[in-house]
């Protein structure tokens, strides 16, 4: 290789030694013997730019907040190799970037520091909060607890203290190990209470299908007696309904069968129920016109012959018998008002015929009869003189004896 080709930071020589420019002096980086002196500086040119890439981007990181502790081994590993770099380019300034960012990394330690001291207060409070929502679900009172909604919580609670290990900053140790204790103490105190639960209900449950198989079994016995049984099947729905849950499966099995007795009970008396119905449309039909025969009564003034014929009508009454369910009010309510009309009547002529009530209304009519000649006296006395209050109380006074008077006769 005869030439020799430079620029401002190298050169190649005769040999195919390509040389770097450095505040010192010239220092050899290497040989590119297959290619010319032009491509052997363009070689070493090239890794000069591959790091100055590195520093470029270096910087970058440092610009965007890169942990200061990965900085700083990236310095360290960069200025070692730009002090033995085999390129050709301004390698000084190269290194002096990298210093600069030394003291970048100073402050960005500090400030890095503070944010983690920052984030890790806010982690060891979430954690924190977290097994505070945990002891709070395990310090409710167990009995009151809805459990599927309870565990429903504890698993979501406990979702998020992994999430929180995963995404969050590492807590001490000692804090760690605290809060997990606590955190796993509430968990298996909520178990416990869990499965203490379901333990009673599983019980509960056993002696309420017991109970309700001796109850589907005692109203099977019932069917043989048909509607009669009706009241009986009642009281034993009504401990049906006492007996507490068996869990949904055997609940709605014994149900079925509890329910099948029933409603062949109910099935003897609805065909009974339909044959009264027709017996008792005829009775009230006949009621009918037996009352019509007998709301003439509600005018009659003899009372001796009402009474005869209100028992005529009692009597036909009781012997027709019973009347559809939702015509009994409708008759009843008729017959009452034809006896109360019929009554009356002999409650009027007790009252006029009875001696001493006769007796006492004389004598009382008698009395009143002599106040009201004696308040005629003083009220034409008082007009004689003139004086108004005399004749106003007088007036008063005769006017309520007169009323009074009315009334009794």
């Amino acid at each position: 290789m005869a030439t020799q080709e430079q620029n401002e930071w190298g050169r190649v020589d005769e040999t195919g030694t390509v040389f770097v420019r450095e505040a010192e002096g010239e220092r050899a980086v290497g040989q590119y013997p297959d290619g010319t002196p032009e491509e052997a500086l363009a070689y070493f040119t090239r890794k000069y730019h591959e790091l100055a890439g590195q520093v470029t981007l270096l910087e970058q990181r440092v610009k965007n907040g890169a942990p200061a502790a990965d900085v700083s081994k990236t310095i360290r590993t960069l200025s070692e190799s730009i002090a033995t770099a085999n390129a050709v380019g301004d390698l000084p300034a190269l290194h002096a970037r990298v210093e600069a960012l030394s003291g970048s990394v100073t402050k960005l330690t500090e400030k890095q520091s503070e944010e983690a001291k920052i984030a890790l207060g806010e982690a060891i409070a979430t954690r924190t909060a977290l097994v505070v929502e945990a002891e709070t679900l395990a310090a409710a009172d167990p009995a009151k607890a809805q459990w599927k909604q309870v565990t429903a919580q504890m698993d979501e609670i406990f979702a998020r203290w992994k999430a929180h290990q995963t995404d969050g900053p590492r807590l001490p140790k000692a804090e760690a190990n605290e809060l997990w204790k606590r955190f796993r103490a509430a968990r298996s105190t909520i178990d416990t209470h869990r499965r203490a639960f379901f333990a009673e209900l599983d019980t509960a449950h056993k002696q309420a299908r017991a109970e309700k198989q001796a109850l589907v079994d005692e109203a099977e016995a019932l069917i043989s007696q048909g509607a009669d049984a009706i009241p009986t099947y009642r009281r034993l729905l009504d401990r049906w309904k006492a007996a507490g849950r068996a869990g949904k499966k055997f609940d709605d099995a014994l149900w079925a069968k509890f329910k099948q007795a029933g409603d062949v009970l109910y099935s003897a008396k609805s065909e009974i129920d339909a044959r009264d119905t027709v017996e008792f449309t005829a009775n009230w039909e006949l009621k009918k016109a037996l009352l019509d025969e007998a709301e003439p009564l509600l005018t009659a003034t003899d009372r001796a012959q009402a009474k005869k014929t209100l028992m005529s009508v009692q009597k036909r009454w009781d012997d027709i018998g019973k009347v559809p369910r939702d015509k009994i009010k409708v008759a009843e309510e008729r017959l009452r008002k034809i006896e109360t009309a019929v009554r009356k009547l002999d409650e009027d002529h007790w009252n006029k015929s009875n001696p001493e009530r006769q007796e006492r209304s004389e004598g009382f009519l008698g009395q009143l009869n002599d106040v009201i000649a004696k308040l005629e006296a003083e009220l034409a006395a008082a007009r004689t003189t003139g004086d108004a209050k005399k004749i106003a109380a007088a007036q008063d006074a005769l006017d309520a004896r007169k009323a009074w008077l009315s009334a009794v006769k």
